[in-house]
């Protein structure tokens, strides 16, 4: 899982509450015993969440400036999620907090905008780039049937075999049961999420062809029938080193090291906050990276 996506967004309409102020005798609730004011929300707001969305909106503003994240590149990462996460993707928005697919790319912008910021700074050699393009696998699109025997496991690939469907079978058989109900769809596996998964599961998928089903394989949560429905080409290390670079750099960035960027960014703009009580809401950066 992506390391952004265990950041929740506040939402930043807190402190455009700020107008509010204004005409604070506007009213938002009225009962016998008293109203509560736009003022009176947007004061309880600004002490709960104040500098976490003030926070969120200075970098915003300091880091757009010097970096671009086109809405390009942020939907191309929603969608890269998408493809893991498959039919869970829903579900794991409301998980974490997310209101909905535009709550989470305002978050993931962000988060591509810090790691641009911190990036820059760090080192790669020639030895890593090649050792992580010899290990990097292209992405394939698996599902799978898991049992808890090996008996049952034959059974399965005898019906397969004799051309029953593999989704009838897996909501029949599995006990993968988020997976089962998707007809044993694990959405896809890449470079970057192959490790959340088991490294016999991971061998045995990845020798696979398009559309071939496997053997029983066994690992520490029973026997699988795999099937890889989808696998790109790998492409040549030439075509690859921009994005390996980048990979590879991603990869090694820390919340130190995206903190660290954030406050030189801060200092280099010259940001001061007028508001005493969110006079401390930049001195200890939070990242809400982008880059695992």
């Amino acid at each position: 899982m992506k390391k952004w996506i265990l950041a929740l967004t506040v939402a930043t309409s807190v402190l455009a509450l700020s107008a509010c102020n204004q005409s604070s005798s506007n009213t938002v609730a009225e009962s016998k015993v008293g109203n509560i004011t736009q003022e009176d929300l947007y004061n309880a707001m600004k002490d709960k969440y104040g500098s976490q969305a003030l926070q969120q909106l200075v970098y915003e503003k300091v880091l757009s400036k010097k970096y671009k994240v086109t809405d390009a590149e942020v939907t191309a990462k929603v969608n890269e999620l998408k493809d893991q996460l498959g039919t869970n993707f829903e579900a794991t928005l409301a998980q974490y907090g997310y209101k909905d697919e535009a709550d989470l790319k305002k978050t993931m912008k962000l988060g591509m905008l810090q790691e641009k910021a911190a990036i820059k700074d760090v080192k790669v050699t020639d030895k890593e780039l090649k050792d992580y393009y010899a290990s990097y696998q292209p992405d394939m699109k698996v599902r799978h049937i898991l049992v808890k025997d090996e008996k049952t496991a034959l059974d399965v690939k005898k019906q397969l075999d004799g051309g029953a469907k593999f989704e009838d079978l897996a909501k029949k058989y599995s006990t993968d049961t988020a997976s089962a109900q998707n007809g044993g769809d694990l959405g896809t596996i890449t470079n970057t999420n192959k490790d959340q998964y088991d490294a016999t599961f991971i061998k045995a998928a990845y020798a696979l062809k398009v559309n071939e089903i496997s053997a029983p394989v066994k690992t520490q949560f029973g026997y699988h029938i795999i099937q890889v429905t989808e696998k790109k080409a790998k492409k040549s290390y030439n075509d690859m080193k921009s994005d390996i670079e980048y990979q590879v750099k991603s990869s090694k960035l820390t919340s130190d090291d995206i903190n660290k960027a954030m406050q030189n960014e801060l200092k280099a703009a010259n940001v001061k906050i007028d508001d005493k009580d969110l006079k401390d809401a930049l001195s200890t950066s939070t990242s809400t990276s982008a880059s695992q």
